[in-house]
């Protein structure tokens, strides 16, 4: 049996309970007056968890409360999961990150740049091919159809990029087929990367991602509740949206999760409770090790968390000022210039319903908030992370 995470009284980790309690009153509040049907938070520090609430309505349609065990779709924050697992094949020398990716899927080979001319492209060859590397700090050049509206962009739209119907190795060879946005290296660009990490995955280790995340990464960590659906014992614990937002009237509409996924994105496809991602986290801030389980080396960890782009630049939408990209991860390289509070070396994500994550090293502290609010998931990125850190007294 899995050893549970340890729990503290907020104090006793240098944690005020008065303004964890402000942060409950903020979110209380916003359930009150419409805004989110509910939430789970968890804040940890020195390795033992001293505050995980659950906060309004596990959905919206029914009166039934959010539970601390409530099950969530956490889109991007799966990028992070598959980066690791990368990095679990790398430290075995299965795969270098200089490899062209064009070495395990061959289709990348012959893949070219959109050169953009108002509403038409035309191609260029690539200067240097697609890196592993590139894939884990998104310098590919692939793009999201969803990132934009010019050709390209309609053009991954057309091809259907994103489609449920479809297995890993199917998108990967449409991708291929596509023009790239940037040349590779270049800019920083959020992407579909990661669904073709997720794709390599498969080729290294010859089994479906979803199999070699669970026998590698989940159940080693405990990790019960996370997977690319939900089972039907479990699926009265599914976090639900409101069908339409409250704060502009757009319809929501997340993945279906009750039914087995045919396509495993690597980049968005994972479930997870709040508790399941604290232990992911916990070996992370544990340089790679939770009690007796060690994923990665420490070095590897340091690695991942270290910034890799540099002088190279991308949407600043997605990564704010002070801010650069590890390997699967956005990395804080400055103290200020951000609009909210951290310290240099944190790291963290964010899905695309509403779900955040970071860890700080600095302050042995980590922390994840799950809501299911897709139009509103900026505004609680930034409250969260505010009000936690307001809660750090010692």
């Amino acid at each position: 049996m899995t050893e549970a995470l340890p729990t503290a009284k907020p104090e006793e980790v240098g944690l005020s309970q008065a303004a964890l309690d402000r942060l409950s009153a903020a979110l209380n509040d916003r359930i009150a007056n419409g805004h989110i049907p509910g939430a789970v938070a968890l804040v940890a520090r020195h390795g033992k968890i001293a505050y995980h609430q659950a906060f309004g309505r596990l959905d919206p349609a029914s009166d039934k409360p959010m539970g601390t065990d409530a099950i969530f779709r956490i889109y991007s924050m799966t990028k992070s999961i598959v980066s690791v697992a990368v990095m679990m094949l790398w430290e075995e020398g299965r795969l270098l990150l200089g490899d062209p990716i064009s070495k395990y899927i061959p289709a990348f080979a012959g893949t070219r740049v959109g050169v953009v001319s108002g509403d038409s492209y035309t191609l260029a060859p690539a200067a240097t091919p697609i890196t592993v590397q590139d894939l884990l700090r998104h310098t590919s050049g692939l793009t999201y159809e969803f990132r934009g509206a010019g050709p390209i962009h309609k053009a991954y739209g057309q091809a259907r990029i994103g489609r449920l119907n479809q297995s890993n190795a199917d998108q990967v060879a449409e991708l291929a087929a596509l023009p790239l946005l940037h040349q590779p290296g270049t800019v920083w660009e959020y992407s579909r990367s990661t669904d073709v990490l997720g794709r390599l995955v498969e080729i290294v280790s010859g089994q479906t991602l979803g199999a070699f995340l669970k026998q590698r990464i989940l159940t080693p960590l405990g990790m019960t509740d996370t997977g690319f659906s939900v089972p039907e014992a479990d699926q009265d614990r599914i976090a639900e949206p409101f069908a339409k937002d409250p704060e502009g009237g757009a319809d929501v509409a997340l993945l279906e999760v009750r039914r087995p996924a045919m396509f495993e994105s690597g980049g968005g496809g994972l479930v997870a409770s709040a508790l399941d991602y604290a232990r992911f986290m916990a070996m992370l801030l544990g340089n790679g090790r939770l009690g007796a389980t060690r994923l990665l080396g420490r070095k590897t960890v340091e690695l991942m968390t270290s910034d890799h782009l540099g002088t190279i630049t991308g949407a600043t939408d997605l990564l704010p000022p002070g801010h650069g990209f590890g390997l699967g991860f956005a990395v804080r390289t400055h103290a200020g210039m951000a609009p909210f509070p951290g310290s240099v070396g944190n790291y963290y994500w964010s899905g695309m319903a509403g779900t955040t994550f970071w860890v700080d090293p600095t302050e042995r502290l980590y922390a994840v908030l799950m809501i299911q609010a897709p139009v509103q998931r900026e505004y609680y990125r930034v409250l969260f992370r505010d009000l936690v850190y307001a809660a750090v007294a010692d």
